[in-house]
């Protein structure tokens, strides 16, 4: 199926680069109580300057021409109920022929970009580390992949485009990662294809938000009950307080009413920019955020193939599969664990074994949701760590042990 790829490159049509200098240059901000600070959503002076180099200075061509710099395509993926959708994907090969096949998902408000930083980490061969081919692929919906056009899209559709994309690559076994959704993904690719196709899977952000129980993880549970919550845990669970309590409207709104959402962000530079600025600044650890990369991460989304829109249905979809807060089956293929302390839930450690066969954890220092884009150092680090010589999960794929 090699001949199906196609080499695809950015090329936003000036029209539209037009169209949104216009859409700019007649925005309208709201006014701001004095003293407002964070406390009430974006800062007005940040939105400003920003809508200011957004109309003079950015360079939408200069960053077109950086991203396409990493090798990209599209190939249709049939979707069993939705017939073929064309999927965009970055995909690095090492130079380490026997390297690991890797599946990199990103989430929302990521996209594809998140692995930019990581395809050097990876793809590079090392006598001291194993090597990954890695494909990163663009969600339906999201960056330059079609989006579905009718309802019921929900996480196995999602999880069945992403397994279909690696056999079709030739990637007959493979390794995950993902954050955010990508970390949902990765879970049900490991329940439904784990042992066949799926041979390891790691997250950045385990997603549990409650105690094992004794009816569904029972040894998980009694382990619960005995072992004190380290500092960091309690602090972590702090962290998920904060943001159950005061950073998940977007959640409620995205997984009820998408569409009457999807009006503003669709006709709104400057609405899309402060809905996704919002979480890049407030869901990661201080990191420095130019601005010229927060308005490439913006455009990304603004010039979509589908639209900003189209990215929000993955929240109403799943949550009307009662996917999202179902227990998902617990597959034993070896699941990897990295915690950041300013995730977004950060779970003690024996909450977060319910994931699933957890046999390597790595705790940090520093570091939020994005942990690709802010850490990636320490993100490639705990994946060698993994699949590395001496790793718990060394050789889980056939043939592939990523050193030359």
């Amino acid at each position: 199926m090699a001949h199906d790829e196609r080499p695809f490159t950015i090329s936003v049509a000036d029209a539209e680069l037009e169209f949104l200098q216009k859409k700019l240059a007649l925005s309208r901000v709201p006014d701001e109580l004095e003293g407002a600070d964070w406390d009430y959503g974006v800062p007005l002076a940040d939105v400003k300057r920003l809508l200011l180099r957004w109309q003079n200075g950015y360079d939408w061509r200069a960053a077109e021409a950086e991203i396409n710099k990493i090798p990209q395509f599209t190939r249709q993926i049939e979707v069993e109920g939705f017939g073929k959708l064309d999927v965009h994907y970055v995909h690095q090969r090492s130079t380490v022929e026997n390297a690991i096949p890797l599946l990199f998902i990103h989430g929302w408000p990521g996209h594809f970009l998140e692995v930019r930083k990581l395809l050097p980490l990876f793809t590079t061969a090392s006598p001291d580390h194993p090597s990954f081919h890695v494909v990163a692929l663009s969600l339906p919906g999201f960056g330059f992949s079609d989006a579905p056009t009718k309802r019921g899209f929900n996480g196995a559709k999602y999880a069945e485009t992403c397994n279909k994309l690696m056999l079709a690559l030739g990637y007959d076994e493979y390794v995950v990662q993902g954050g955010d959704w990508g970390s949902f993904i990765a879970r049900i690719l490991a329940s439904k294809y784990g042992h066949q196709s799926v041979k390891a899977f790691h997250t950045n952000f385990p997603n549990v938000r409650e105690p094992p129980s004794l009816w569904t993880h029972p040894r998980q549970f009694f382990a619960h009950l005995i072992t004190p919550y380290s500092a960091a845990e309690r602090v972590g669970l702090e962290r998920t307080q904060w943001f159950v309590a005061q950073g998940r409207g977007y959640f409620h709104e995205q997984s009820t009413q998408p569409q009457t959402l999807g009006y503003a962000l669709a006709d709104s530079p400057v609405a899309l920019l402060a809905w996704i600025y919002e979480k890049l600044v407030r869901w990661t650890d201080a990191y420095p955020w130019e601005d010229d990369e927060v308005l490439t991460w913006i455009s990304v989304y603004w010039f979509s193939r589908s639209g900003p829109a189209a990215s929000l249905r993955i929240y109403y979809e799943t949550i009307a599969a009662n996917e999202y807060s179902a227990i998902l089956p617990t597959s034993t293929i070896p699941c990897g664990l990295s915690f950041f302390p300013k995730e977004l839930t950060i779970p003690p450690k024996t909450w977060a074994r319910t994931i699933g066969n957890v046999v390597y954890e790595s705790r940090h220092q520093s570091g939020g949701h994005f942990a690709a884009h802010e850490k990636p150092e320490e993100l490639a680090a705990d994946i060698r760590a993994m699949f590395g010589k001496g790793g718990p999960a060394f050789g889980v794929v056939s043939g592939r042990a990523g050193y030359d």
